[in-house]
C-alpha cells in the first residue's frame, strides 16, 4: 500500500467538470461512469508513485514526490478518460480538471493540511475540462524534467479566491489534448 510522502510534495487535485449536472440528469449512468473514472485515476496515480490521500465525491487528492510523475499522470488520466467506453448513448465522456502545486504541508492521520493544500485547491478551481494547471512552484520544479512531448504554456498571473498572493499559472500541454 502506498505511503504518505514527506518533504517537498507535489500535490495533485482533480475534479470532474459538471458532475452535479450529470448526477441530476443521469444518476445510473453517472454511477457507472464514476466507477470507471475512479479505477482509472487510482491506477494512473499509483503506477507513477502517487499517494491518493483523499477522495471527496468525484475529486481525488494525491501527493507525488516527483512533479514530472504528476504531469505524466495528468496526461494519462485525460487520455484514459477519452478512451473509456461510453456508458450510455446520450451520456457525455467525463472531463476532469487537474491542479498541480508543490510545497510543504502538515501530515496528520494520512491527510495533508496547510497553505500549500489550500493553494492547489484554488488552482484546481480555475481550470476547465481536460485542462491541467501548474503553479509557479510546480513550474520551477518540472522545467528540467518535463517529459517528452509535454509543453507548458504561460497563462499569466491571477489572484485566486481567498489567497493573498497572486499565482503565476501554467497550463500543461500535450499534442493529444486541447490547448484552449
Amino acid at each position: 500500500m502506498p505511503q504518505p510522502i514527506g518533504g517537498t510534495i507535489t500535490f495533485f487535485f482533480t475534479d470532474i467538470v459538471g458532475s452535479t449536472r450529470l448526477w441530476e440528469a443521469s444518476p445510473e449512468a453517472m454511477r457507472t461512469a464514476l466507477a470507471a473514472h475512479d479505477a482509472l485515476l487510482q491506477k494512473e496515480i499509483t503506477v507513477r508513485g502517487g499517494y491518493v490521500f483523499k477522495t471527496v465525491g468525484d475529486a481525488f487528492c494525491a501527493a507525488f514526490s516527483s512533479t514530472a510523475a504528476a504531469a505524466e499522470s495528468a496526461v494519462a488520466i485525460h487520455l484514459g478518460l477519452r478512451n473509456l467506453p461510453p456508458v450510455a448513448s446520450d451520456f457525455p465522456p467525463l472531463k476532469v480538471r487537474i491542479g498541480i502545486h508543490c510545497g510543504h504541508a502538515d501530515l496528520r492521520d494520512g491527510d495533508y493540511f496547510g497553505q500549500t493544500v489550500n493553494r492547489v485547491a484554488r488552482l484546481l478551481s480555475a481550470g476547465h475540462g481536460e485542462q491541467t494547471l501548474l503553479s509557479e512552484a510546480a513550474f520551477v520544479l518540472i522545467q528540467s524534467t518535463l517529459p517528452a512531448n509535454f509543453h507548458l504554456q504561460d497563462r499569466g498571473v491571477f489572484l485566486l479566491k481567498d489567497l493573498q498572493a497572486p499565482e503565476h499559472i501554467y497550463q500543461l500541454q500535450h499534442p493529444e489534448l486541447p490547448t484552449e
